[in-house]
């Protein structure tokens, strides 16, 4: 019988987008435990520390994987830095504020990024009326399916806290896995990763194939 102990796998969606993502990973249930993190709403003007303080209480076990796409790569980066473990794991995210794109670096200097027009984002349903074309109909869908928060002060506090994010130096204990067609977050900013051939920002969606094989020797790997 083995008596190995269950790993416990912690995944992180990206901006506004809902747990449905990882909904076609899949690890060997002999050897680990998915679970899913959701956003939670930040409370006004809500530090990204006092944030990660909070979404750690949704953290049951101790020592666990965290894995986090985009945005919530940034999160579980902070997460680590509260609680102890195993394995830290980001997909089509960054290590440091070093490895944003550039207008992402001049939204931080001016300031742009808060005039955003975030109060639109519960406008999808009413979007969708007006939506031409089978690749604007499935990109909507797609929005209807995964991008679930919608909040204005979310998308707000949110946006800022990528933007400005002010992590100097990468984690000595991160595993960063990068698409060479990523345009959110191009690969020639980003150093040090494992890159998939093709993976575009949403590959943890249309690569799941290729995280479902090497999860499992990248979360065991010393």
């Amino acid at each position: 019988m083995d008596n190995t102990p269950i790993i416990h796998v912690y995944f992180m969606p990206g901006m506004a987008a809902s747990s449905k993502i990882f909904d076609n990973i899949k690890l060997p249930k002999n050897q680990f435990q998915i679970h899913l993190l959701e956003w939670l709403i930040p409370f006004e003007d809500e530090s990204l520390t006092s944030y990660v303080s909070r979404l750690s209480a949704y953290i049951k076990h101790e020592n666990v994987v965290l894995i986090g796409v985009s945005f919530g790569g940034v999160i579980v980066q902070e997460l680590s830095k509260v609680i102890t473990c195993k394995k830290l794991i980001i997909v089509s995210s960054v290590k440091s504020k070093y490895e944003l794109p550039k207008r992402m670096k001049f939204a931080r200097r001016t300031k742009i990024y808060k005039l955003a027009p975030t109060h639109l984002a519960n406008n999808i349903e009413k979007l969708s009326k007006y939506a031409f074309g089978k690749k604007v109909n499935k990109r909507i869908e797609l929005y209807k399916k995964y991008l679930s928060v919608n909040d204005e002060r979310y998308l707000n506090w949110a946006i800022e806290n990528m933007i400005c994010w002010n992590q100097e130096k990468p984690q000595n204990n991160v595993v960063h896995i990068h698409g060479d067609a990523d345009t959110v977050f191009p690969i020639k900013n980003i150093q040090n990763c494992r890159t998939i051939k093709g993976g575009t920002h949403v590959m943890i969606l249309n690569k799941y194939r290729w995280f479902n094989k090497n999860l499992p020797d990248i979360i065991l790997q010393d």
